[in-house]
Parts: C-alpha cells; sequence; structure tokens
C-alpha cells in the first residue's frame, strides 16, 4: 500500500520503487472539493410548506433526493436515512405545482431544470398522469476523479460501473471537465436524459469547454453517438448508461474509429456484463469454443468452453464499490480471460481516506471459482453411451485376438469425457406439456451450427450421439435419400427423422423449432442476414445488423418506430426486404445523402 498527497509539494520524496504519484491539479486542494449543488433552485420548485421544512432540516446540505407521491407524506433521503418532511400529505395541486416549475418531461420521463444538474423523475398511472415526482439534486464536484486521473490521461477508452447512486454520473462529469479543460481535447457529451450537462440549452459550467449534444428521445440515443463521430470530429466522446445492443454496437463503432470513449453501463462488475447478453460487447463478447481432444485434455476442461469473441470496446473498466473506495482493472481483456476460465481477477483497489490522499493497494487472491458460475450460455451437455465412456470395445475379427480392455488408448478415451452416462433421462414438462429436454441425434450436420443455434435460442435440446438414448433423428436431407441404413436403425427404435435442408442456421433453427414445438411460440424468426447481402461486404453485414437490432430490440417488444442511419440506395433496398421478412412496414425518407429508413411497429 502506498499514499499519494495532493497537498504535498515534496512529491519527489517518495521512495523510486513505488508507482509515479497520480497527478492532481495544483487549483483542487482536495480530492473531494464540492463546488455547487445550485440546492435554492430545487428548492423553489417543492410545494412551499415542503420547502420550508426541508431548509430548517440541519442535513438540508447534504439531501440526496425529495420523494413527493401523490396521498403520502413527502419525503427527504439523506446518506443517514430518509425523513419525513410534513404531516401533510402530497395533493394533484402539490404535484401540479412542481411540474409547472421544471422543464418538459421527455421520453423516459425525466426532467430538469435550466442551468442545473437536478434530475426530476416521473412517475404516472396508467393513463399516463403523474402521481409522483422524485426529485435528485445534482451536485458538481471538483476532484472526483483524483484518484484515476492517470488512467484518464493515457487517452485510452474507460468504462466506470457501479449500482445507482455510487457517483458515476458526477464522475463522468468531471472526467469530460478534464479532458476539455486541462488537456485541451475536443470533448463531445452525448447527454440522454440532460443530467451530465444540465437542462436548458445552455449546458452547465461544471463540463468546462465540453460541448454537449442533447438527445430527442432515449431509444436514438445509437444513432446521436455515431452522428458526433461523424459530424464534429471529437477526440474524447462521453456517454452515460449504454443499455442497449445497438448502443453497444455504436460504441463499438466509435472505439474503432480510434476515439476515447469514456461511459457507463448498467452493471456493478464487469463479471454482470458478461452474463449480460445484451452488452456482452463492450468486454469483447462471449462465443462457445469446442476444442480437440488433446487442448481438452492439457487443459484439464471439458470439450465446450467460453471464449472471448473479439478485443473489448474499453481498455480500461473502473468498479465504482462506494464513493470513495474503486477497483481497477487496467486491462479488460486480461479480467475478462481469468473470469472465463474461472480464476478471480485481481484489481487495483484505490481509496481517499480522511486527510485526502489516495491509497492503492492490490487484493488477496482468491481461490478460483468453476466456469460453470460465469457461463454467459449454458454448456453443452457431453455425450453420454458406451462409446463417449470408453467401454465400447472393437470386436475382434477372424483369427485375431481380442484387444485388451484395458489399454492406453481405452482409459485415454475413457478419460476424455468428464461427464458420466446417465442412468435416466431428465424431463421437466414444456409449455403444452411435452416432455424438455428433446434428446436430438444429429447425422451428417455441423456441431459449431448446431451448439450456436441451441445455445443463442436457448432451445430445450439435448446433442446425443447414443442413438438408443435418442428422442429423434436430425440429419440432412441428402444423407437419408442416399443412406437406407439411417432409415432402417431408426425405424426399428420407432425415432422420427427430422430432414433439414442445408446445413445453415436458418435451416436448423426451422427444423429444430419445429422438432420441439416452438414454430408458433416464438414468433418470426431470426433472419439470416447473408440471405439478405448482395456482396456479402462489411457495411451491407452493419446496415443490416442494424435494421435487424431495432427490429428485435425496439419495434416489436415496445412497439415504437425507429428511424436508421442514412444508407445508400442498395443498402436501403436489403433493409425494405429484411423488415418484410419480420412482416413489419419501413419507408425511406429525407434528401440524398441523408436518406434513411424508418420501420414502423405492426
Amino acid at each position: 500500500m502506498f499514499m499519494i498527497n495532493p497537498n504535498s509539494s515534496n512529491l519527489a520524496a517518495q521512495s523510486a520503487s513505488q508507482p509515479p504519484p497520480i497527478p492532481v491539479p495544483d487549483r483542487i486542494p482536495d480530492l473531494r472539493t464540492e463546488i455547487t449543488d445550485n440546492l435554492e433552485q430545487l428548492l423553489d420548485i417543492l410545494p412551499p410548506y415542503v420547502c420550508h421544512a426541508l431548509q430548517a432540516h440541519p442535513e438540508k446540505d447534504a439531501v440526496i433526493e425529495v420523494v413527493l407521491d401523490l396521498g403520502r407524506r413527502p419525503e427527504a433521503r439523506f446518506p443517514s436515512g430518509a425523513a419525513e418532511l410534513s404531516e401533510k400529505t402530497i395533493s394533484r395541486e402539490d404535484l401540479k405545482y412542481s411540474t409547472a416549475r421544471v422543464g418538459c418531461f421527455s421520453g423516459d420521463n425525466r426532467a430538469g431544470i435550466e442551468r442545473t444538474l437536478h434530475r426530476i423523475s416521473a412517475l404516472r398511472n396508467r393513463q399516463g398522469e403523474i402521481v409522483g415526482l422524485t426529485c435528485r439534486v445534482g451536485r458538481a464536484i471538483f476532484g472526483t476523479i483524483g484518484m484515476i486521473r492517470d488512467l484518464v490521461e493515457t487517452g485510452q477508452s474507460l468504462l466506470l460501473l457501479g449500482r445507482p447512486g455510487v457517483g458515476k454520473t458526477t464522475a463522468l462529469r468531471e472526467i469530460a471537465r478534464v479532458l476539455a479543460d486541462d488537456l485541451g481535447k475536443r470533448v463531445v457529451i452525448v447527454d440522454t436524459s440532460n443530467e451530465i450537462a444540465g437542462d436548458g440549452d445552455i449546458p452547465h459550467p461544471a463540463i468546462g469547454r465540453a460541448r454537449r449534444m442533447q438527445v430527442a428521445r432515449p431509444e436514438l440515443q445509437h444513432q446521436v453517438m455515431i452522428e458526433a463521430v461523424e459530424n464534429h470530429t471529437p477526440e474524447a466522446i462521453v456517454i452515460d448508461e449504454i443499455g442497449t445492443e445497438l448502443e453497444a454496437l455504436a460504441a463499438r463503432t466509435i472505439a474503432e474509429r480510434g476515439v476515447q470513449l469514456v461511459g457507463t453501463a448498467h452493471g456493478n462488475q464487469i463479471e454482470n456484463l458478461i452474463k449480460n447478453p445484451t452488452l456482452a460487447d463492450l468486454v469483447g463478447g462471449i462465443q462457445a469454443v469446442t476444442l480437440g481432444d488433446d487442448e481438452a485434455r492439457r487443459r484439464g476442461t471439458q470439450k465446450t468452453v467460453l471464449e472471448r469473441k473479439a478485443p473489448p470496446t474499453f481498455d480500461i473498466a473502473v468498479e465504482m464499490l462506494e464513493r470513495q473506495r474503486w477497483a481497477i482493472h487496467p486491462n479488460v481483456s486480461d479480467t475478462v480471460d481469468c473470469l472465463l476460465r474461472g480464476r478471480a481477477p485481481e484489481p487495483e483497489i484505490r481509496t481517499v481516506n480522511e486527510q485526502g490522499e489516495v491509497e492503492i493497494t492490490s487484493p488477496v487472491p482468491t481461490p478460483p471459482r468453476s466456469p460453470a458460475r460465469l457461463s454467459a450460455v449454458p454448456s453443452v451437455a457431453q455425450p453420454g453411451g458406451w462409446r463417449a465412456s470408453g467401454r465400447m470395445q472393437p470386436l475382434p475379427g477372424p483369427g485375431t485376438a481380442a484387444a485388451p480392455v484395458n489399454s492406453d488408448f481405452e482409459r485415454l478415451l475413457a478419460q476424455s469425457w468428464q461427464q458420466p452416462e446417465a442412468a435416466e433421462k431428465l424431463r421437466t414438462p414444456g409449455p403444452n406439456g411435452e416432455d424438455w429436454p428433446v434428446y436430438v441425434y444429429p447425422y451428417g450436420l455441423g456441431r459449431t451450427e448446431l451448439d450456436q443455434v441451441i445455445e443463442v435460442l436457448k432451445l430445450p435440446v439435448v446433442l446425443t450421439k447414443d442413438m438408443n438414448s435418442a428422442d429423434i433423428v436430425l440429419a440432412l436431407r441428402s444423407q437419408i435419400k442416399n443412406n437406407p441404413k439411417l432409415r432402417q436403425t431408426a425405424k426399428a427404435r420407432q425415432l422420427p427423422i427430422y430432414a433439414v435442408k442445408s446445413n445453415t442456421i436458418p435451416q436448423i433453427t426451422r427444423t429444430l423449432r419445429r422438432a420441439v414445438g416452438l414454430d408458433d411460440a416464438r414468433g418470426t424468426e431470426a433472419a439470416d442476414l447473408h440471405l439478405f447481402a448482395r456482396d456479402g461486404s462489411d457495411d451491407e453485414l452493419e446496415a443490416l445488423e442494424e435494421a435487424r437490432l431495432a427490429v428485435e430490440q425496439i419495434v416489436i417488444p415496445k412497439g415504437q418506430p425507429v428511424e436508421l442511419l442514412p444508407r445508400s440506395p442498395q443498402v436501403r433496398k436489403m433493409q425494405h426486404e429484411l423488415v418484410e421478412h419480420y412482416r413489419l412496414q419501413s419507408s425511406s425518407f429525407g434528401e440524398e445523402p441523408n436518406r434513411r429508413l424508418r420501420i414502423y411497429p405492426a
């Protein structure tokens, strides 16, 4: 452990073996120096009797938020706990009094007070009327990022994680100011709910010289992120609350263009992102990989393991455990690889003590955890049966001796499968009374494609290489025609054969869903983008992927229209065809070269 005192002028006296000190500006005398909270402007929007009660409270300056719920007593929340401000209950007139003094509520039911950082969030009833308000105090604090200023100055992309209320947005605001004012970079803030730079057209002074782009609707945040890069030549982009797959895809696009990205995401730790299929791409994405027998034995693992799919979008991750205690992961790639292999990462812990000194420690290594707990997708069951267990012996030919039962080959074969043969099938009833899972004997099909379909769609299917324990046979149509022995064997065991037209993911998906009875339960099947692309170029596939995610993440589940990024006429035609695959309507609007697609809900 070592300490850094920002007030000390004799930094050269520190030991040469210690890490270099964290640079802190001389004009910031303390790592937690508050500059403003504009509390009086928040008090002005509260009903008079609530305002007077809060002004008389001894902890007024430390208030976190004020809650006004219809028919309940007003409540103020402090670090020490909650306190009621009046015996009188909140009426509709009180709510109207407060809402009339704030800005317009956006699509995410948030509003603000102009030139302040306060956030007013609304609760609505089924008719859309406001029945509750959460008035959260916004504070701008200098020195918030004193613990990680050295990381900000590296120019690498930085991801902040932590529970709500731990100070992510406050740190994000300070990072934007330091990048713009102290480091002289061109900084653009994508401010979805005006929480970083405050409400109104003029941003709050706390962001310094950084520029702010407002987002009209929350679902358009990914488009504004791309627009910021294309139109305003930033060196750094600051974004709060990356929460959808489209936003994660836009973040990767920004990082790959050489722009420093600083953002926050939904999750307390990197482990949460690995388990979240929507945001897993922020840390590189997760895929199932089938190892060879030699490699699986060398690693001492099962043959199907989880691996990182690509480099992470963010180079550095900060887990904000508490307001003054942060865990630093300087290399996200190494951290994700450790977690997928069942080893606990060893982040750097940075804290601020009462004297304003930064203390840096490394935690005591913890025992390895099972990789199964960290799986983003369910692991594939290993096949059972005589062949897999190593107990199947070759029949001796005429004039030859039987092979020894305990040969080295058979012993290695028995050890290659870690899962013993089950005594009986484990069944659970499906939604219509079916027996799940369905044990499938594949013939002539690629194992990689089968695993991918089963894992991504979460199908109740277990693959087996023992036909005696199978429920159905899944085979290529050409193999069924040319292999009468397969048909005879399946008929003798009374196993139905499901034919797959070709060894592609869409065909395997369609056949497996029909086999388990999910044709109508899951709705429209996912489109194979390569079927709609003309030449399969990266630009075409990226445009089709954008349209697919918009349909599956926003249009269908939320019933909201979505506008895509401007594309060429040829690419827009492909996007139209993809939208028709989902039985939805779309139209092109705008003038070239900004003509783009709009997708409408059913």
